[in-house]
């Protein structure tokens, strides 16, 4: 590294430079002043060479570079949440430093606030933690690790850079998706607001009859193979054993138009519904159905027919990853006509997209009968949530009168819609962006143990 790119001058030299202009302005009014701005300025002069020596002398320590630091990035970010990123920093100097590091993180970010401070002692090591939050899916570039060496004497900086030109995707939400399956593991669904749904009736799929055990549903008990099998020292009762009907495809329908262009929290409405997406796949193949994923705006994009071998996650993974858009107007009638010719099973289809009015709705309203005529949809749309703040104010003048007004009609219709979707028994969720994972996945479970899919 050339001398020229590696020294930086500190804050303390400048200001140490401007004491000594006011030092010699004052000894030229008191000229008993200046032997003394002379022998300072002379000292000051060789600390200066001093410390640019103790920064750049060879062979001060046996290491190639007298200091190291590593930026520990993971190969690729979660959309959407807080992913935690650490710099590895090792003085090898034979002295204490102060330095300053500033990361080159990716321009998506829009961030250039990351400096961090720290000082170390000889031959000690630190790590300095952070998180980025990213929100857009696509490739990221991180830059260098710009490391500030600061000597004691911190008039002089010698840059150190490492880990230049490392590129890392950005992937749909895969932490969240590995929450959920955690908490489905451990029955713990309700702390990200999955309620307990008993369920309320059973498939026609026998599996066999076993004893009774508290808990079990008396409606399932088998009255004649308890008569059967009667104790003489008491009744042995017997219950008919249900199998979860499984194997019911699920498809995730992705509406990539102008609709789901808006932004909440640094995020599109498209990314949650693909974040949504991901997370409900992957429930359902834990639940043993098949997961399939159909992307589509102003015509059908990427159709993943429903499966559940062991692969079908990282498929659905990939797909959603490369979903781009220029958010047209969509086409529901090419919708209907690739569903009608793919999808041949009855399936349940969650469609995510987003209706501001009635009247938007009605346009699309003869598909979407026809798609339930043949399916159990489920239509999934957003509230929108400044207007909801906006509806929780106190009106205090004439003019929020008016705003609260025009936005009760709008809250007004997307009720209307869900009740109209209701009369031709399409089912609905109407959900606030950061309730849209836990609402979608309440929602298909109580389908489930309602066996409806």
């Amino acid at each position: 590294m050339n001398l020229y790119r590696a020294l930086f001058v500190s804050l303390r030299l400048w200001l140490m430079l401007v004491g000594f202009v006011l030092l010699f302005v004052a000894a030229y009014a008191l000229p008993l002043l200046f032997p003394l701005a002379k022998l300072a300025f002379f000292v000051f002069l060789s600390a200066i060479v001093i410390d640019a020596w103790l920064l750049f002398r060879p062979g001060n320590v046996r290491d190639k570079l007298p200091f190291f630091a590593r930026r520990d990035v993971p190969d690729r970010l979660s959309n959407g949440d807080n992913n935690p990123l650490t710099i590895y920093l090792e003085n090898r100097y034979n002295f204490q430093v102060d330095v300053e590091v500033v990361d080159e993180i990716p321009f998506q970010f829009q961030r250039r606030d990351l400096l961090f401070r720290a000082r170390l002692n000889t031959r000690e090591t630190q790590t300095i933690r952070y998180e980025l939050r990213p929100t857009r899916r696509g490739e990221y570039s991180f830059g260098a690790v710009n490391v500030f060496v600061l000597t004691p004497l911190g008039l002089l900086k010698r840059r150190f850079q490492f880990g230049q030109g490392k590129i890392v995707a950005v992937y749909p939400s895969f932490l969240q998706m590995r929450q959920y399956e955690l908490l489905a593991a451990t029955n713990r669904l309700n702390e990200v607001g999955v309620k307990r749904i008993r369920r309320l009736g059973h498939s026609m799929e026998f599996e066999q009859v076993r004893p009774y055990t508290t808990g079990d549903d008396v409606r399932t008990i088998n009255w004649k193979a308890t008569a059967r099998r009667s104790d003489p020292r008491g009744t042995s009762l017997q219950i008919n054993a249900y199998q979860d009907e499984r194997s019911q495809p699920v498809y995730c329908l992705i509406d990539k138009g102008r609709v789901m262009r808006s932004p909440f929290e640094g995020l599109t409405l498209l990314d949650y519904a693909i974040n949504a997406s991901l997370v409900l796949s992957n429930i359902a193949l834990l639940k043993q159905d098949r997961a399939g994923i159909l992307t589509f705006s102003d015509h059908v994009g990427q159709l993943l027919p429903a499966d559940r071998r062991s692969g079908q996650m990282l498929k659905i993974m990939n797909v959603l990853y490369r979903q781009k858009t220029r958010f047209l107007e969509t086409d529901y009638e090419s919708l209907y006509a690739n569903v009608r010719t793919h999808i041949r099973q009855r399936s349940l289809l969650l469609l995510f997209t987003n209706f501001e009015t009635v009247s938007g709705m009605q346009r699309q309203l003869p598909y979407l009968r026809r798609l339930a005529k043949d399916h159990l949809l489920l239509v999934i749309f957003f509230e929108n949530t400044e207007l909801r703040a906006l509806l929780d104010q106190p009106a205090r003048d004439t003019e929020t009168i008016y705003l609260k007004t025009i936005g009760e009609k709008f809250a007004y219709e997307k009720k209307q819609i869900v009740k109209e979707l209701a009369q031709y028994g399409i089912q609905t969720i109407l959900t606030a962006p950061q309730n849209l994972t836990a609402n979608t996945v309440n929602k298909y479970l109580e389908l489930k143990a309602r066996g409806l899919i």
